[in-house]
C-alpha cells in the first residue's frame, strides 16, 4: 500500500515538473510588407538579393524551468525565400524591375542580421517575451553606395505560455515591421534610381 502511494506521488510530481518544461519550437513566419510605397523608379532593372546573416538559426528560448529544452528557431531556408519575395515586391512598388542578373544594374542586398526571442530566465512560467528583428540594407549604384540598419521589437505579455502559432505570428509581425521600415527609407529608392 505504501509503495503504491509513493509511486503515485512520484508520478504526480513528475507530471507537474513536465508541465513547467516547454518543447522546442521551429517557427515558419510569413513576413509581409505593411505599407504602400511611393514609386520613384521608371522600370529600371535592380538586382535584389536577400541573405541570412544571423550567427544561428536559434532566436533564443521560451524560458521556464528548463530553458535549454525550449529553444525557438527559424530556418534560413524557410524565411529567406519569403523575404526575397517581399523585397522584390517592394522594389516593384518603388517603380523598379527586380532582375536576377543584369550587368551594371543597381544592386540591393537585404541581410537578416538578427532575429531574437528573449524571455525572463528567472521565472518558471513564461509571462513575457521581447522579440526583435534587425535588417541591414546595402545599396550599390555605380560609384554610389548606401548602408542602413532597420529594426523592430515587441514586448509581449502572456497569461500563459505562448504556443507555436502565437509565436509564429509574433515573430512574423516583427519581421514585417522591420522590413517595412527598411523600404520606407527614401534614400534607398533615391540611390537605386540614380
Amino acid at each position: 500500500m505504501l509503495q503504491r502511494l509513493l509511486f503515485g506521488l512520484i508520478a504526480v510530481a513528475s507530471l507537474s515538473l513536465v508541465g513547467c518544461a516547454h518543447s522546442p519550437q521551429q517557427l515558419n513566419p510569413q513576413p509581409t510588407l505593411k505599407a504602400q510605397l511611393a514609386p520613384v523608379g521608371h522600370g529600371q532593372p535592380v538586382v535584389v538579393r536577400v541573405v541570412d546573416g544571423r550567427a544561428s538559426q536559434s532566436l533564443g528560448t521560451r524560458g521556464g524551468m528548463y530553458p535549454e529544452t525550449s529553444t525557438i528557431s527559424v530556418s534560413g531556408n524557410d524565411v529567406v525565400p519569403k523575404l526575397q519575395a517581399q523585397a522584390e515586391a517592394a522594389v516593384r512598388l518603388l517603380g523598379f524591375t527586380p532582375t536576377p542578373n543584369a550587368s551594371n544594374a543597381p544592386q540591393l542586398t537585404v541581410t537578416l542580421a538578427e532575429l531574437k526571442y528573449q524571455s525572463p530566465k528567472d521565472n518558471l512560467y513564461v509571462t513575457e517575451a521581447t522579440i526583435g528583428a534587425t535588417f541591414r540594407a546595402d545599396v550599390r549604384n555605380g560609384g554610389r553606395s548606401y548602408n542602413g540598419r532597420y529594426g523592430a521589437s515587441l514586448d509581449q505579455r502572456f497569461g500563459m505560455a505562448p504556443n507555436q502559432d502565437t509565436n509564429t505570428q509574433l515573430v512574423g509581425d516583427v519581421l514585417s515591421d522591420a522590413l517595412t521600415r527598411l523600404f520606407k527609407d527614401p534614400t534607398i529608392g533615391q540611390v537605386l534610381g540614380q
